[in-house]
């Protein structure tokens, strides 16, 4: 295996190719196809042309959280925080930014009302201890802001409530959406099942982490954040029952796929369960469930654009990547989508 560094997925990307907004409607967005060396330019809702009957198509159903928070210092100081994972009925991880970073032990007055005390720390995230006159989660949905990436540069709006979440979001806990899944509405749905595919669905809560930079140069050094994850039983049924018609697992999402291979057996099967997953893939891992994946544009020197180098090829997704900034696509959370075929070999 070639040994990585993480200055070997960067690219260059213009600012203004940056989505500040999701289009008009789900699925006006476009698609870039990765057919072996050759790429396609199509439409969003081109996609269900590509899917054949006997296929499952897999998608995240988490629900994303108004994680975002404020609060004040003793001092007066503002602070800004984002819930990383609810951890009990008055305890989550977060990461807070300050002008000076309170520690382990300073207590946080919140907006909205009541306090939080911080009882640990772990690198970039501190555990926080809520004081709340209901449950943090009723909190949060009361006071707590949509919690867009931090590529999007202006402030949410009351679209960003429907817009910043998959139609079939149904099990709260992420702080972050499975981006690819927003392209979806119910009409595409349908259209997909009307093609004889099986549409299944499992849940991984997508944390604050999947935006953290690789801050190793050796990429085998980095330390992945943790992500928890449930199989269902109707899912592992619906990839046994399309892998013996000769079907493909189609994932919607790097999370979808992630929760998939770290749940897969060593025989393209999946277990059931609910289970924490801090799988890092990179160029060399061997996947076992996923043959194709959707999935949007990902970060410079991001674990995501390692993964989808794993997945689809390294040179190929180089070549794709520079072909999208040319064609002037749409870049993360709110952009453009992909395609890809596993690599085969």
């Amino acid at each position: 295996m070639t040994p990585y560094r993480v200055s070997d997925f960067d690219y260059a990307l213009p600012p203004e190719l940056i989505a500040q907004a999701p289009p008009a409607s789900r699925g006006a967005s476009r698609l870039l196809d990765v057919v072996g060396d050759r790429l396609v330019d199509r439409r969003f809702d081109e996609l269900p042309q590509q899917v054949e009957a006997g296929d499952v198509v897999v998608f995240n159903d988490t629900r994303v959280i108004k994680a975002r928070f404020h609060a004040r210092k003793a001092t007066g100081g503002r602070v800004e925080g984002l819930v990383e994972r609810v951890v009990g009925p008055d305890a989550a991880w977060a990461q807070i930014r300050a002008s000076h970073t309170p520690k382990v032990g300073a207590v946080l007055q919140l907006d909205g009302g009541g306090e939080a005390r911080i009882e640990a720390r772990d690198e970039q995230m501190v555990l926080l201890r809520f004081a709340l006159p209901v449950p943090l989660d009723d909190w949060l949905d009361a006071h707590g802001d949509v919690p867009l990436p931090p590529y999007i540069t202006r402030p949410p709006d009351a679209a960003d409530l429907a817009r910043y979440q998959t139609v079939y979001a149904r099990v709260p806990g992420a702080v972050a959406a499975p981006t690819a899944g927003l392209h979806f509405d119910d009409a595409l749905l349908a259209a997909l099942a009307a093609r004889g595919a099986t549409l299944a669905y499992l849940t991984l809560h997508v944390g604050a982490g999947t935006f953290q930079p690789v801050r190793h140069d050796d990429v085998s050094q980095h330390r992945m954040h943790r992500e928890r994850f449930s199989i269902p039983g109707p899912t592992r049924a619906a990839i046994a029952a399309a892998r013996a018609r000769n079907g493909r697992v189609i994932a919607v999402g790097t999370t979808t796929l992630r929760a998939l291979e770290a749940a897969h057996d060593g025989s393209g099967n999946v277990v059931v369960g609910d289970a924490d997953t801090a799988l890092f893939i990179t160029p060399g891992y061997r996947f076992g469930v996923v043959d194709r994946l959707v999935t949007n544009f990902h970060l410079p020197r991001s674990t995501l654009l390692m993964l989808v180098s794993a997945f689809a090829g390294y040179d190929r997704i180089r070549a794709a990547y520079a072909h999208a900034v040319a064609a002037r696509y749409r870049f993360f959370s709110y952009g453009d989508a992909m395609l890809l075929r596993r690599l085969e070999g």
